[in-house]
C-alpha cells in the first residue's frame, strides 16, 4: 500500500507570503477560553518561542484574545516572545468582534469600528502593518444574507494606506466571498470546519479553485466531542499517533489550499500538534476518514 503524495510544507499566502501549512494559533495562550483565568505569561512566552523553533511562520490571534480579566493578552505574549520578529514570520489577526462587558464576545456591524481595531492589533504587536487581517462576520455560523461591503471597503481603503497588507473572511458563506471579491483581492477564509464538521466543503472547493487559503478555526473541534468518530481512531492506531494529529494530518491532506492553526498553551501539546505535520495518510486511511 503506497503513501499519498507528500504535503507540501509551504503554501503562498496572498501569492506572496510562503508559511509553512502548520501553523499556530494564538487563543488559548491567554486562556483556555474567554472567560477562563489568565494563564502564566511565561508559559505562553515559552510556547511561542517553541513554536518557532519548531518551523512555525504563521501565528494567528487577535486583539480580543485575552483573559476575562484582562491581565494577559496573546498580543501582547507574541510581541514580548518573539520581538523583533522574524523577517519570515507572518502575524495573522481578525477584527469585528470586541469583548463584552461579560468577557464574553459582541460582534460589530458597525464599519467605523473597524479602524480602532486595526490600530489595536498595530500597537499592540508593535508593527507598522499587518500582514493579514480577516473580517469576522458572523460568530460562529454565517449570517447568510448580510452584506459585508461596507466594513471590507473599509478594510480596503486601510489596505490602499499600507496598514493591511492581505484581506480575508472569517464564519463566510460562498455569496460573501463573491461580494468581498468584488470589492478586494481575498487572501483567505477562516471558518469553523474540521474533521467532524465538512459544512463548508462546497466553500473549501471554491477557495481551492481560486487559490485562497482555507484556514480553519477549531481545527481540532474546539473542545466539542466531534473527533471522537471511531474512523478517527482507527487511523490512529495505524499510525500509532493520537487522535488531533489524524485530524490535523486529514485537514492538510483535504486540500493543498488548507493551512492548520491548532493553539495550545502548552509545549507539550505544541509538540504533538507540530508532529502531525510528519504523518503521510495512504489512499486506505483517506477512504476510512472520507
Amino acid at each position: 500500500m503506497s503513501p499519498v503524495s507528500p504535503i507540501s510544507h509551504d503554501f503562498l499566502l496572498g501569492g506572496d507570503l510562503p508559511v509553512n501549512r502548520l501553523g499556530f494559533g494564538a487563543m488559548r495562550l491567554s486562556a483556555n477560553g474567554f472567560t477562563g483565568p489568565a494563564r502564566d505569561p511565561e508559559t505562553g512566552r515559552a510556547v511561542l518561542r517553541r513554536a518557532v523553533e519548531l518551523g512555525v511562520n504563521h501565528i494567528d490571534t487577535a486583539s480580543f484574545y485575552r483573559s476575562a480579566d484582562g491581565t494577559v493578552s496573546a498580543n501582547a505574549l507574541i510581541r514580548e516572545a518573539l520581538h523583533p520578529y522574524p523577517a519570515e514570520l507572518v502575524l495573522a489577526t481578525k477584527v469585528g468582534p470586541a469583548r463584552a462587558p461579560d468577557g464574553g464576545l459582541q460582534l460589530t456591524t458597525d464599519p467605523s469600528a473597524l479602524r480602532p481595531m486595526i490600530e489595536a492589533n498595530l500597537e499592540t504587536l508593535g508593527v507598522d502593518r499587518l500582514d493579514l487581517v480577516y473580517l469576522r462576520v458572523g460568530r460562529m455560523e454565517p449570517p447568510h444574507g448580510e452584506s459585508l461591503a461596507e466594513r471590507f471597503e473599509t478594510l480596503a481603503a486601510m489596505r490602499e494606506e499600507g496598514l493591511i497588507r492581505h484581506l480575508g473572511l472569517s464564519n463566510v458563506d460562498s455569496g460573501h466571498l463573491a461580494e468581498a471579491r468584488a470589492i478586494a483581492p481575498v487572501a483567505a477564509v477562516q471558518n469553523n470546519f474540521h474533521a467532524g464538521k465538512r459544512d463548508d466543503a462546497e466553500l473549501l472547493a471554491a477557495c481551492e479553485e481560486a487559490g485562497i487559503a482555507f484556514v480553519p478555526f477549531f481545527p481540532l473541534g474546539g473542545g466539542t466531542s466531534d473527533l471522537a468518530a471511531d474512523r478517527l481512531v482507527k487511523v490512529a492506531e495505524r499510525h500509532s499517533a493520537t487522535v488531533p494529529q489524524i485530524a490535523l494530518a486529514w485537514l492538510l491532506a483535504s486540500s493543498p489550499v488548507t493551512l492548520a492553526i491548532p493553539g495550545t498553551g502548552s509545549p507539550t501539546h505544541l509538540a504533538e500538534n507540530m508532529a502531525a505535520g510528519s504523518i503521510v495518510l495512504t489512499p486506505e486511511d483517506l477512504a476510512d476518514l472520507a
